[in-house]
């Protein structure tokens, strides 16, 4: 009866402990979303994730510095416009916030790797993700006209220095028309982070806060994927590698690591997971009550996502996270 096999022995000093660690958490692995607004030396915090700002150009720059110096590689950036209108123009025009400081963020810190979040629900009137019938009140997005301005966002969001596209809208042929978008402009050399399987999640809510994004009337059912379907991932992930998307996104993640985990295996592409609002504010609420320890939550879960497949973290967390690795 005496254990012959005793797994606690590589258990027993913490160097041992990190020798034999099977799944490694670097700054490397980090990606941190910033949201702009227009104006100058704002930094308005979201009332529902403590510690997140919507910042105002200049803003955005220093915070860019501060992600650059403490190791992380990219940021992705969300705009909030002045104004908002039914062919959302703030998200393709070239004054468009996210273009303002796509190219206020690379002028300043050229090496830092800016991703553009491209979508439309920020600057549509009624807050879904694309063109509606006129007179709908369901959100029913149209989907082939809806394509065109993802198109042109794309092109205008390249052109003022964003290194990575990435749509989000769950529009069907969506990286197909931006890919061919692009590269009619001159830029095919730019990649494509698609948001390949986006679930229709209630984990989003503090986002709409952020963004400001809330749909003013219907949902989004009809277009982001029912949370109950798996095997619909895979169909989603080999339509958009089909259409020349370079890398997958999974959305949320810590309700969908299973999903991660089916996309990492049938796909050879690098696997972004976005650690989304409402995971962020469900630990932040926690540890603001001291009913968790923040650190190592938030590290566990971090690692659990790399574990599960994510080869990118989109995480709220980034900046924390990578001045903890650095200890």
């Amino acid at each position: 009866m005496f254990p012959v096999h005793r797994p606690r022995r590589l258990r027993t000093h913490p160097q041992l402990r990190r020798m034999v660690r099977e799944t490694v958490l670097t700054t490397n692995d980090l990606i941190y979303p910033l949201f702009a607004v227009p104006g100058e030396g704002i930094a308005k915090e979201v009332k529902s994730m403590p510690g997140v700002y919507q910042l105002s150009v200049n803003k955005i720059v220093e915070e860019a510095k501060a992600v650059y110096d403490l190791g992380i590689p990219a940021i992705i950036l969300f705009g909030i416009p002045a104004d908002k209108d039914v062919d959302a123009t703030g998200a393709w025009h070239d004054c468009g916030i996210v273009q303002k400081a796509a190219t206020a963020v690379k002028e300043a810190v050229p090496d830092l790797i800016v991703i553009a979040d491209t979508c439309l629900c920020e600057y549509t009137s009624h807050g879904h993700c694309g063109y509606l019938q006129v007179g709908d009140l369901t959100g029913r997005v149209l989907n082939d006209p809806t394509l065109e301005l993802l198109k042109k966002t794309a092109v205008s969001q390249a052109k003022a220095g964003a290194d990575i596209i990435a749509p989000s809208g769950m529009m069907d042929g969506f990286v197909q028309a931006i890919r061919q978008g692009l590269d009619e402009a001159g830029f095919e050399d730019t990649p494509i982070l698609s948001y390949a399987a986006k679930y229709a999640s209630a984990y989003y809510g503090p986002f709409r806060d952020a963004a400001e994004s809330t749909p003013q009337f219907g949902d989004r059912r009809t277009y982001q994927m029912d949370p109950g379907n798996a095997r619909e991932a895979i169909k989603e992930i080999e339509l958009d590698i089909a259409e020349g998307a370079d890398m997958l996104m999974v959305k949320p993640a810590l309700a969908y690591m299973d999903i991660i985990w089916r996309v990492k295996e049938a796909s050879n592409l690098p696997v972004a997971a976005y650690n989304v609002s409402g995971e962020y504010s469900m630990i932040k609420a926690a540890a603001l009550n001291g009913w968790i320890d923040e650190k190592r939550v938030v590290m566990e879960t971090l690692t659990s996502f790399k574990r599960a497949g994510a080869d990118l973290i989109l995480t709220y967390h980034a900046k924390d996270a990578a001045r903890w690795l650095l200890e």
